[in-house]
C-alpha cells in the first residue's frame, strides 16, 4: 500500500492549475444512462472515483468509447443491466445516483446501499421517499435497494433534509417522468446547478436549479449529454489553504472564485492576503495566523468538504479556534492523528476546540477519509521533520496529481510504493 512522505518547513511559491469538479462529473456520468446514444465528457479529474464510475455505468450496459487524459465518450444505446453490485458501489457513495436513472430507462433497478468515506451516516432514505413519491416500489433486501416502477410520475416532494446526492437523483428521475415534479428544500450546489444546466442543453426542462426550489417538466426523452467540466472547488480551497498554512504565495488557476467565496472570507479573517481574477486566486499567508472559528453548512455555507483542512491550518494559529460540524457526525476523526503531530484539539461530540500551538512536528499518520487526508497533507508541509501519511488511497480518490503539484509548488514529498 502507497504511503506519502514529507519533508515539512518550506513555503509554496509559484502557480498551481485546479482540475475538474470530482462531485460534478460523477453526476453527470450516471446521467448517460438517461439517453440512448453517445454521450461526451471533457474535462474530467483524473482520480479513482471517476475510474470507479466509468467501471460502473459500463458493468449496467454502457459501452466505454473513450477513457483517457480527461475525455470519456458513453454510448449508453444498449444499457441492459440493472444491477450496481456491491464491489463497485461501497467504494463510492456518488454510486447511488444511478438509481434513479436506471428506474426511468429499466424499469427497474438493483443498487447496493452506498459505501464510501467513513465520516458518518448518510442516509438513502430521502431518495427512497422521493422514488415512492414518483410512483416507484422500493425496498431494502440483503444490502440492496431494490426498485421497480412501469412509469415514474412527477411529484411534489419536500425533502427532510438538505441533501446534494438526493436532490441530484431525484431531479434525474423527474426527467423523463410523466408530467411535472416539484423538488422543495434542496441542495443548492454549483454541481446541482451544473448537472441541471447540462440535462437542459440535452433536452430536458429543469427550472430553479440553485434555488430553494426545482421543478421538472418531463419530457419523452433527451439527447446525449455533452458536457465541460468546471473546475473543483474543494480542491481550489486545499490550495488556497496550503499558502496560508505554509506562509507562501500561490497562485490558483483554472477556478472559480464565487464557488469558494467562504473560504476566501475565512483566509481573510486568519490574516492571510487574498486576491480574486476572473478565473484565478493568488493567496498569501501571513504570520501569525489568526484563529478563526466556523460552523459548517450546506452551499453557500462553509462547507464539511473544507473542514478538515481548515483545522490544519488552526493548529499552528495564535489563539483558540472553535469548529463545529453540522453536516456529519463522524469528521472529526482527523483530530486524532493531527494530536499526533503536535496539535492540541479537543473534541466534544460534533465541536472541535483547537487551541494552536507554536509549531508541528512530523509524525507516522494515517488517513481515514478523502478530505482528512488533505488535513494531514497540509499539516505535514509545515511541520518540522519528516511526516509519513498511509493508507493514501484516500487522496487518490478525489485529488489529481496531488505530489506532483506540490512539488511543482517547491515541496519536498514524495509517494513510496
Amino acid at each position: 500500500m502507497d504511503k506519502i512522505v514529507i519533508q515539512g518547513g518550506k513555503p509554496l511559491h509559484g502557480q498551481v492549475d485546479i482540475s475538474g469538479a470530482k462531485n460534478a462529473a460523477l453526476p453527470v456520468m450516471a446521467a448517460t444512462l438517461l439517453s440512448a446514444g453517445r454521450s461526451r465528457i471533457t474535462g474530467l479529474p483524473q482520480v479513482r472515483d471517476v475510474d470507479t464510475m466509468a467501471r460502473l455505468v459500463e458493468e449496467l450496459g454502457v459501452k466505454v468509447i473513450a477513457f483517457q487524459d480527461g475525455e470519456a465518450v458513453l454510448d449508453a444505446a444498449t444499457v441492459n443491466n440493472h444491477v450496481a453490485p456491491y464491489h463497485l458501489v461501497s467504494t463510492m457513495r456518488a454510486s447511488c445516483l444511478t438509481l434513479g436513472p436506471l428506474l426511468c430507462r429499466l424499469g427497474r433497478a438493483r443498487v447496493s446501499l452506498p459505501g464510501g468515506c467513513a465520516i458518518g451516516a448518510r442516509p438513502i432514505d430521502q431518495h427512497i421517499k422521493g422514488l415512492v413519491a414518483m410512483g416507484a416500489d422500493i425496498k431494502i433486501e440483503n444490502g440492496y435497494i431494490i426498485g421497480q416502477a412501469s412509469k415514474l410520475k412527477g411529484a411534489h416532494i419536500y425533502f427532510d433534509m438538505v441533501t446534494v446526492t438526493g436532490t441530484m437523483n431525484i431531479m434525474m428521475a423527474a426527467v423523463l417522468a410523466e408530467g411535472e415534479t416539484i423538488l422543495e428544500n434542496v441542495a443548492k450546489e454549483p454541481e446541482v446547478a451544473f448537472l441541471a444546466d447540462t440535462l437542459n442543453q440535452s433536452g430536458a426542462r429543469i427550472k430553479g436549479a440553485g434555488t430553494d426550489t426545482i421543478v421538472v417538466q418531463g419530457v419523452a426523452a433527451i439527447d446525449p449529454i455533452k458536457c465541460h467540466i468546471f473546475p473543483d472547488r474543494i480542491e481550489t480551497a486545499t490550495y488556497m489553504i496550503a499558502a496560508a498554512i505554509t506562509q507562501g504565495d500561490i497562485e490558483i488557476r483554472n477556478c472559480v472564485p464565487a464557488h469558494v467565496e467562504s473560504i476566501s472570507l475565512k483566509l481573510i479573517e486568519s490574516g492571510a492576503e487574498v486576491e480574486e481574477g476572473e478565473t484565478s486566486i493568488k493567496v498569501r499567508g501571513r504570520h501569525p495566523v489568526l484563529p478563526v472559528s466556523v460552523k459548517t453548512q450546506t452551499y453557500p455555507g462553509f462547507p464539511t468538504d473544507v473542514q478538515a483542512q481548515l483545522m490544519a491550518l488552526m493548529c499552528i494559529s495564535g489563539g483558540k479556534s472553535v469548529i463545529v460540524e453540522n453536516i456529519f457526525e463522524n469528521r472529526f476523526m482527523h483530530a486524532s492523528e493531527l494530536n499526533r503531530m503536535g496539535a492540541d484539539i479537543q473534541v466534544e461530540g460534533r465541536t472541535a476546540i483547537v487551541a494552536g500551538v507554536n509549531k508541528l512536528s512530523g509524525a507516522p499518520v494515517m488517513a481515514t477519509d478523502l478530505r482528512a487526508s488533505a488535513s494531514l497533507v497540509l499539516a505535514g508541509l509545515v511541520a518540522d521533520g519528516e511526516t509519513t501519511i498511509s493508507r493514501v488511497y484516500h487522496i487518490d480518490r478525489g485529488y489529481q496529481n496531488m505530489e506532483e503539484k506540490l512539488s511543482k509548488l517547491g515541496a519536498s514529498i514524495r509517494r513510496v510504493k
